[in-house]
């Protein structure tokens, strides 16, 4: 089975920084969309970012830009997520999916969630003081 893990998240105070990972097993993250969504209390979830596949375009949400950069490490077969100047308001869960392309281009929007087939299982961010 493809798996996705989601790693470095945490208690962090407004202002700080924390740089989460994405890391695959049995399939190489290369070959893919990579998406990261969040999901805060009470509130659906949502694209954060996005990297394509074939020409590493990056997309963000307007909440985020300027402050988070998506960034492939392919070596390393992980997709990490570097979050600067975190806001109370990027409290939630943060997950990682992975979506097949065509010719290694998105298949229809980067913030919806069926443009991914697997998923990770979340890491905690808490942004507070």
């Amino acid at each position: 089975q493809l798996q996705l893990v989601e790693s470095g998240g945490g208690l962090v105070q407004p202002g700080g920084s924390l740089r989460l990972s994405c890391a695959a097993s049995r399939f190489t993250l290369d070959y893919y969309t990579i998406g990261w969504f969040r999901q805060a209390p009470g509130k659906e979830r949502e694209g954060v970012s996005c990297i394509t596949r074939s020409d590493g375009i990056t997309y963000y949400a307007d909440s985020v830009k300027g402050r988070f950069t998506i960034s492939r490490a392919n070596a390393e077969n992980t997709v990490y997520l570097q979050m600067n100047s975190l806001k109370p308001e990027d409290t939630g869960v943060y997950y990682c999916a992975a979506g097949r392309t065509i010719d290694g281009r998105l298949r229809r929007d980067w913030r919806a969630e069926n443009e991914y087939d697997y998923w990770g299982m979340g890491t905690q961010v808490t942004v507070s003081s």
